[in-house]
């Protein structure tokens, strides 16, 4: 701005030429930037390589514009250097509607590019909306800031009153803020994603459903949903049966009678897996001795199968197989014995009367 009032100076213009050839070149300035925006868009498109060429020429289009104006009003309003209060409450409204025009611009292009993202990550979406809030906040506080500075507002009152507020709003909402960060924690250290199977510390077992800034909702295989603050979640042990892969090792304990033929029960347990169409193929499954128990031998069947979600029907065909084939090849299961001993009390002794 200086060098133009310089310049203007030095070329002897009158003070009313000046402020016309300001405002024609503004207006040429703003026709020319107003049909060069498509180029501009095209650039930062592929630049950014995201594909948002005609969305967002669509949020720079006009705000390229305005803002010329508004820089050549305050071209004028330095040029004709007008009372005080005139120059200030112009040049004040024109600052205002730049930072005004500029943060709806950065706003609208964040959810632009958020929503580009979460098309190509689906599984980042939440994260993606988190940081859209998180920026539009950002900007908005930024620019109420540079607002307050053009009309000189002192921001030194409204700075401790925002502290003593903010501390009084973080112990109130102190749990909510806990899961709200418990939440990014989720997002950032992706411990698990939807669709996959968890146990939780208490117990419960089911499949995740849904993954919120605040909380994680999972499914049951009763049909129960369950929902835990994340702030709980980052604090305490979570089983991912999903992961590293979806596939499953499942454990059926198998328990007969130490009379029987371990060669022959091994035969029987591994077909019985083999015939199974929810047993894997690969790895094979394992037959694994675990000790004596009361007149019994503890054996356990190891195979994989396809989905967590599988691991219930699984063991309760594997079971029901096994009785069948136990019966056909003559296998027993354990049945401990007791053999209980009564001791005759002498009649003489019972009667004698109890020491006092």
């Amino acid at each position: 701005m200086e060098f133009i009032n310089q310049w203007l100076e030095q070329m002897g213009v009158a003070p009313i030429l000046g402020a016309a050839f300001i405002a024609v070149a503004t207006i040429i300035a703003a026709i020319v930037v107003r049909f060069m925006g498509d180029k501009v868009a095209l650039a930062v498109s592929r630049w950014s390589g995201l594909g948002i060429r005609f969305q967002f020429f669509e949020i720079i289009r006009n705000p390229l514009w305005i803002t010329v104006i508004l820089v050549g009003v305050l071209l004028e309003v330095n040029w004709l250097m007008p009372p005080d209060p005139v120059n200030f409450l112009v040049a004040g409204a024109a600052k205002t509607a730049l930072a005004i025009t500029w943060m709806i611009v950065l706003g609208r292009t964040l959810g632009l590019v958020s929503s580009r993202l979460s098309g190509y990550y689906p599984g980042a979406t939440e994260l993606f909306r988190l940081s859209e809030n998180v920026g539009i906040a950002i900007i908005g506080v930024v620019g109420a800031l540079m607002i307050l500075a053009v009309w000189q507002i002192n921001l030194t009152p409204l700075l401790a009153s925002a502290g003593l507020a903010g501390i009084i709003v973080g112990l109130a909402a102190k749990d909510t803020l806990g899961n709200f960060f418990g939440g990014i924690s989720v997002f950032l250290d992706r411990p698990f994603k939807p669709g996959d199977y968890i146990v939780l510390r208490s117990g419960e077992r089911g499949k995740v459903v849904d993954i919120g800034l605040r909380s994680t909702r999972i499914v049951t295989r009763d049909d129960v949903l369950i929902t835990i603050p994340n702030s709980l979640i980052v604090s305490t042990k979570i089983i991912n049966e999903s992961a590293p892969s979806r596939r499953m090792r499942v454990r059926v304990k198998v328990s007969v009678a130490n009379t029987s033929d371990v060669d022959e029960l091994k035969d029987v347990l591994l077909k019985v897996a083999g015939d199974n169409s929810l047993v894997l193929p690969k790895p094979e499954s394992r037959i694994r001795f675990r000790g004596f128990g009361d007149g019994s031998l503890d054996y356990e069947l190891l195979c994989w199968t396809a989905q967590p979600k599988d691991k219930g029907r699984l063991i309760h065909q594997l079971n029901t197989a096994l009785v069948k084939a136990f019966h056909e090849a003559g296998i027993d299961l354990p049945s401990p014995q007791r053999d209980l001993y009564i001791r005759q009390v002498p009649h003489d002794a019972s009667e004698q009367p109890h020491a006092s």
